[in-house]
């Protein structure tokens, strides 16, 4: 099964991007940030990288039922996810089931960001997936929400389609 543990934010990816559109929107870093008003646009955009290390490895010790995980940063879900994989394996990810954060949903909107462009450059709100035996699912979802993550369950491991090791069915939520 694949499951997938919460951003904190835009992480430390896709800034040429964000600085783009930031340009586009009109608005300044020291601005209200639109997606959250108590935040500025720059401090809610700087949202320091969350750190899995102490969580993941505390459900690889306890469980033995991790058997990959895959950092989400440059080149998002579709780059990543594939090179915690044998070749002939890929996953199928349900895109209803990611927890978008605004900020993302604020970028894609302000910069006609095309979902399949968000999935390889933004992590969307998962900065961390992880590739879990399906019998130890509630074990390792347990022990790494005990740890202060939030996780989701996003799909499985499906047999490799060719060059498409990372399939995903239906739409983000983009909505705000």
């Amino acid at each position: 099964m694949v499951i997938g543990l919460a951003s904190s934010g835009v992480h430390s990816n896709g800034f040429s991007l964000v600085r783009k559109i930031v340009a586009m929107s009109g608005l300044d870093f020291d601005a209200p940030a639109p997606f959250s008003p108590v935040m500025t646009l720059g401090g809610a955009l700087l949202t320091p990288t969350r750190l899995y290390v102490r969580s993941c490895l505390r459900a690889i010790r306890e469980t033995g039922a991790v058997k990959g995980l895959a950092h989400i940063t440059g080149g998002g879900f579709t780059d990543n996810i594939p090179r915690v994989l044998p070749k002939h394996l890929g996953v199928g990810i349900d895109l209803a089931r990611l927890p978008v954060l605004p900020v993302f949903k604020w970028l894609a909107e302000q910069g006609s960001i095309a979902e399949l462009e968000l999935l390889r450059t933004f992590n969307c709100g998962i900065g961390m997936i992880a590739i879990v035996e399906s019998d130890a699912i509630d074990r390792v979802t347990e022990i790494l929400t005990e740890s202060g993550e939030s996780v989701a369950l996003l799909g499985e491991v499906i047999p490799a389609a060719e060059e498409h090791r990372v399939v995903y069915n239906g739409h983000l939520d983009l909505t705000w």
